[in-house]
């Protein structure tokens, strides 16, 4: 079992993060484990973000978040990724407050989220509900 690290001070941020320190937060998570993306890309694709919040403890990336979207109507919630040894601190809670807050103060109506296994009661706690099975968002995979 993992030893959770209590926090003291996190420092939220609107800056992408390092190259480096990204791709070390993402690998636990275990989203491109098919290798379809190169950590080129995976850079690339936050870099292009509309907004992103980065957490820190001290100078160590333990959180991040992000959002893709048009700043009027489509805005997605992505890449919502904790160190793991920091869960359960309200990290996690503070990235996605940081982005909701900022589609609130852009009168943003709908916000979508992708919600990784598992992480279905923390993001009902925040708000979010589980979409109609007839709702209209649906998912294609181009590379399999």
């Amino acid at each position: 079992m993992e030893q959770k690290t209590t926090v003291q001070y996190i420092i939220i941020s609107g800056d992408i993060p390092a190259k480096q320190q990204y791709l070390a937060l993402h690998a636990p998570t275990g989203w491109n484990a098919n290798g379809f993306f190169t950590p080129d890309q995976l850079y690339e694709g936050i870099c292009n973000s509309w907004y992103s919040i980065a957490a820190y403890d001290d100078q160590q990336l333990i959180g991040f978040g992000r959002i893709v979207s048009d700043g009027i109507y489509q805005t997605f919630i992505c890449d919502v990724m904790i160190q793991p040894s920091y869960q359960a601190n309200g990290v996690g809670k503070k990235v996605m407050t940081a982005l909701v807050q900022l589609c609130q103060q852009q009168g943003i109506k709908s916000v979508q989220l992708f919600c990784a296994p598992g992480k279905k009661p923390f993001d009902e706690k925040l708000g979010f509900i589980v979409g109609d099975i007839e709702a209209p968002g649906m998912t294609l995979f181009l590379d399999k």
